[in-house]
């Protein structure tokens, strides 16, 4: 039942950030009987749409079994609180995948609900709960969005040549993988180098799902304004992060375009990316796709702003070009996976917790 909920949650990927991703299944005697998920931001929990639709078909709710992946909300935010229903409806029990460690809900919704003699049954696929919701984790805890490293390379290494006239490194499959990522994540971003030598639109064309927000890390403001994102019909999605010294005769051009400018703390000609990323919390950006170039990844790399890192690697020989990563740049990451995509090698790698990271310092 939990799995079918994990299942459930996967379906608001792309439209509920910065909630969190959370499906529940209602069950009767072992079978279940209502299902529902949180399909937007704003939208029903996942618990009251699952409810409505029992309702709505006629199942009769006093005394089943609620299973939901995320402890039940126990305040008023924009819904109502989901214990206030569960309890109202009678259920017998409710099994969590995890607890929510939102400071407004972590134990109390439990709580409420074990007072109120529902039994409760805890941290069931906790691992697997707490993987899906991996960026409202970093977002609640930090109050930073999630960052995740995406980097294309041939087979010894480049991610283009010297002149940046390499385009396609990866296969259309790898390539199509990268876009459904984008669907997921609330952001893409790329450095200044980026957007002027690749020109890159940013967006899911390549899969059925809704564009990103388009960020652009740009210390001077001396990005090409002819790039594409500046001028297509999903301009007032893209965001450049500059510093507090930049080109304002520009920067109103672009303001009057729709583009949204932040300006980050900086030191020596590079963004802190710490501040940068905090602004961009703030707008309910909850998760970052950092697509490039080498110095962009360096960056944040050396700052270390980077939870996971996603490698693709094609069977293509360069010889010579551009390496994405400087010697000894993912100490500190532990390789999780690797898969194949056609004829490209897909490795996940994730950054060790802290007290790993020191022992091995």
């Amino acid at each position: 039942m939990m799995q079918r909920c994990i299942g459930l949650a996967k379906k608001g990927m792309g439209n509920v950030s910065p909630n969190p991703l959370v499906g529940c299944v209602i069950a009767k005697d072992g079978k279940i009987i209502s299902e529902g998920y949180h399909k937007k931001f704003g939208g029903d929990h996942a618990e009251i749409d699952a409810i409505k639709n029992a309702i709505k078909s006629g199942k009769q709710l006093k005394g089943t079994t609620l299973y939901v992946n995320l402890e039940p909300c126990s305040h008023s935010g924009k819904t109502p609180p989901c214990t206030d229903e569960i309890i109202k409806q009678k259920f017998a029990k409710v099994v969590i995948g995890m607890q929510d460690p939102n400071p407004l809900v972590t134990g109390n919704g439990i709580r409420f609900l074990k007072k109120n003699k529902i039994k409760v049954s805890e941290n069931i696929l906790e691992d697997e709960c707490k993987k899906l919701n991996k960026f409202y984790l970093k977002n609640i805890s930090t109050g930073l969005p999630y960052v995740t490293m995406k980097i294309a390379q041939t087979i010894d290494g480049y991610i283009a040549d010297k002149n940046y006239e390499f385009k396609w490194i990866t296969t259309e499959e790898s390539r199509a993988y990268v876009h459904g990522l984008r669907n997921e994540y609330d952001a893409v971003l790329v450095g200044r180098n980026t957007l002027d030598k690749d020109n890159p639109k940013l967006n899911v064309r390549l899969v059925k799902g809704r564009d990103p927000y388009r960020i652009v890390v740009d210390t001077r403001l001396a990005s090409l304004t002819n790039r594409k994102i500046f001028k297509d019909e999903l301009r007032q999605k893209t965001i450049v992060i500059t510093a507090s010294r930049h080109d304002f005769k520009k920067a109103a051009a672009l303001i009057n375009k729709g583009i949204t400018i932040i300006e980050a703390d900086s030191s020596s000609g590079v963004i802190d990316l710490q501040d940068a990323l905090a602004k961009l919390y703030k707008k309910d950006i909850g998760s970052i796709l950092v697509e490039g170039g080498a110095e962009t990844y360096n960056y944040f790399l050396e700052q270390g702003m980077v939870d996971d890192v996603l490698i693709f690697t094609s069977q293509r020989i360069m010889g010579d070009g551009i390496k994405a990563l400087r010697h000894g740049s993912l100490d500190g990451f532990t390789i999780t996976s690797t898969e194949k995509i056609n004829h490209d090698i897909l490795t996940t790698l994730i950054k060790n917790p802290p007290a790993e990271r020191a022992g091995k310092s």
